[in-house]
């Protein structure tokens, strides 16, 4: 079983690595900042919906969040054309979410 400390610690640092504060985070994925904060702290563990989207946020595999793996980035390469581009549009429309909160 996946430690929660890992996980609590893998999720702080990726919000801190973006310069983002919990009440962002908790916006951008649809649960309050108390929530974000308890997945942090390792009271409480995501659960595997909310897992994938702070993986999709943040970036990086849910392997890397859970401790499996260091490997930050998502394997694609199974993927056809239309799935790869759907995740890079994800990745765009994340991105264009992140960059309105830093200018509000």
């Amino acid at each position: 079983m996946v430690s929660n400390l890992f996980i609590s610690a893998r999720l702080k640092e990726k919000r801190e690595e973006l310069h983002l504060k919990q009440d962002q985070v908790a916006q951008l994925v649809g649960v309050n900042r108390n929530a974000i904060s308890t997945y942090e702290n390792g009271t409480r563990e995501p659960s595997l919906g909310m897992m994938v989207r702070l993986a999709r946020l943040y970036r990086v595999s849910t392997d890397y969040l859970l401790g499996i793996t260091d490997n930050r980035s998502v394997d694609i390469s199974g993927l056809t054309d239309h799935e790869a581009m759907l995740i890079c549009e994800l990745v765009e429309e994340m991105t264009k979410k992140n960059e309105n909160l830093f200018s509000n």
